[in-house]
C-alpha cells in the first residue's frame, strides 16, 4: 500500500481473493465483509472514525469469537430502558433519547467486542455527534448516556468493571474547547411578543400563558391542570400536579394560586373534576361555532356538519408540551405576517418564543421584588444554584451599587 500523507484516509478497497472489502490501519488488514454491502461501509466508517480519534492510530485489544458484541449488549440494555423508563405506564422521553445513542453505536460498532470498546471508541462516537452539529450540551449527555449503559453492563455483571472505568476517563466537552455547536441561554421573553400573539391563540392557550406567567409553573406542569388536583379550601389555592419533573426524586411538587390565577381558573372549571381544564378539543369546537356565528350567508344542510367521520388525527383531551408550544409558534408567525401584510415590513419583529421562557420571565421577576429565596420556593426548586439558572440578574441594580460603592 503506497504511504499516505498527511491528509489522507486510508481507502475502502475490494480484496480479490476473499470478495471481502478491506482497508489497511497501520500496516494490518481489516476485512469489512462483503465488498460493497451496507454492513462493510458501517464497519469502515467505524474503523476511520477511531482511528483519528486516536491520532491515527489504533488500540489493539483482546478479543474473543465469544465474547459478548456491542449489538448483544444494545438489545439486553433496550429490555431494561423499556422497562426503567416508565411513567404511569407511558414511556418517557428518556426511552427516545437513549434509542437514538443505541442506534448510532450499532451502526458504529455492532460487531465489536463489548470488552473492546474503550475510550478511544467513545471519542470516536462523540466525534459522530460532534459532524452532525449537535449542541455541545446534547453531546455530552449523549456520551453520558453511553457510560449509564456500561454501568449497567457492570452491574449485571456482562462486562468487566475496567471497560467502565476507562470510559469514565472521557471528560465531557468543556465550552470553547471543543468544535460542538454552542446554543444561547434560555432568556426570558419580553411581555410586548407575548401579548402580540394574544389574539392568534384560542382562549385556552392565553390562559396556560398567564397561569405561566403569574405562577412560573413549567409547561408540562399547566397542560395537565385539574380541578381534582387543586386545593381550594384556603385563600390561596395550592395545586399538586399528578406528574412532575422531580417526582421520581420523591419530590412534592404544590404551586401556589393567589387570586389572580384564582379568576383564570374559574373560567375553565366543570362538574367533571377528573376533566382537564384546558382541551384542545374544546377549544377547536369554540372556534368552529365562531366560524359559524360570523358566517354571513345561510348553511346549506349539508354544511351543517363537515367534519370527517374518522379523522387520522384528533384533537386531544389535554395540551402536550409540544402541542402547546407549537400553538404558541404558529400565532407568532401569523402575528408577523400581519405585522409585515399592515406595515409593509420585510423581516419578522416577533421572535418565535417557547412556553419555557414564561417561566423565566416569573422567576426574574419574583427574584428583583422579593428576594432570590422566595424565588427558590415558589419555582420549586431544592437549590439556590438551580434558581439563578432562571433568574437573570436585575443590572439596573447592580449598576446603582457600582455608582455608590465602587
Amino acid at each position: 500500500m503506497p504511504k499516505l500523507t498527511n491528509n489522507r484516509v486510508p481507502t475502502y478497497r475490494f480484496h480479490r481473493c476473499s470478495g471481502q472489502a478491506v482497508v489497511t490501519l497501520c500496516g494490518k488488514d481489516h476485512y469489512l465483509g462483503p465488498h460493497g454491502s451496507q454492513t462493510s461501509k458501517n464497519e469502515y466508517d467505524r474503523l476511520i472514525a477511531e482511528w483519528l480519534a486516536n491520532g491515527r492510530t489504533m488500540y489493539v485489544g483482546a478479543s474473543s469469537e465469544s465474547a459478548l458484541t456491542m449489538v448483544e449488549l444494545i438489545a439486553k440494555y433496550w429490555v431494561h430502558v423499556t422497562t426503567y423508563y416508565v411513567k404511569d405506564g407511558r414511556p418517557t422521553s428518556e426511552q427516545g433519547a437513549v434509542k437514538n445513542v443505541c442506534r448510532l453505536l450499532r451502526k458504529l460498532y455492532g460487531r465489536v467486542p463489548a470488552e473492546m470498546f474503550g475510550p478511544s471508541s467513545l471519542k470516536a462516537f462523540r466525534q459522530q455527534l460532534i459532524d452532525k452539529l449537535l449542541s455541545r450540551k446534547h453531546i455530552n449527555d449523549q456520551v453520558s448516556r453511553v457510560k449509564l449503559m456500561f454501568k449497567w453492563a457492570v452491574s449485571n455483571e456482562l462486562v468487566s468493571v475496567s471497560v467502565y472505568q476507562a470510559l469514565q476517563t472521557v471528560s465531557g466537552l468543556r465550552a470553547g474547547r471543543s468544535k460542538a455547536r454552542e446554543t444561547e441561554p434560555v432568556r426570558p421573553v419580553a411581555d410586548e411578543h407575548v401579548d402580540a400573539i394574544r389574539t392568534y391563540v384560542s382562549r385556552h392557550v392565553w390562559a396556560m400563558i398567564e397561569l405561566q406567567r403569574m405562577t412560573g409553573m413549567r409547561p408540562g406542569e399547566v397542560v395537565i391542570m385539574r380541578a381534582a388536583d387543586i386545593d381550594m379550601t384556603g385563600s390561596v389555592w395550592r395545586y399538586s400536579p399528578a406528574v412532575h419533573k422531580t417526582e421520581h426524586h420523591g419530590h412534592t411538587r404544590i404551586v401556589d394560586l393567589g387570586p389572580q390565577s384564582q379568576a383564570v381558573v374559574r373560567e375553565f372549571l366543570s362538574a367533571n373534576t377528573q376533566a382537564y381544564l384546558f382541551s384542545p378539543l374544546e377549544a377547536e369546537e369554540e372556534r368552529r361555532r365562531r366560524m359559524r356565528g360570523s358566517r354571513k350567508t345561510p348553511v346549506q344542510p349539508s354544511q351543517l356538519d363537515r367534519r370527517k367521520p374518522n379523522p387520522r388525527r384528533r384533537p386531544r383531551s389535554h395540551y402536550t408540551t409540544d402541542t402547546y408550544r407549537r400553538a404558541i409558534q404558529r400565532a407568532c408567525d401569523k402575528a408577523n405576517a400581519s405585522i409585515r401584510q399592515g406595515e409593509g415590513q420585510e423581516e419578522a419583529s416577533i421572535p418565535r418564543w417557547h412556553p419555557h421562557q414564561l417561566r423565566h420571565n416569573f422567576a426574574t421577576r419574583i427574584r428583583k421584588q422579593y428576594g432570590l429565596e422566595v424565588a427558590r420556593l415558589l419555582l420549586g426548586h431544592r437549590t439556590m444554584a438551580v434558581t439563578e439558572v432562571y433568574a437573570e440578574i436585575d443590572r439596573n441594580r447592580v449598576t446603582e451599587v457600582a455608582l455608590q460603592a465602587c
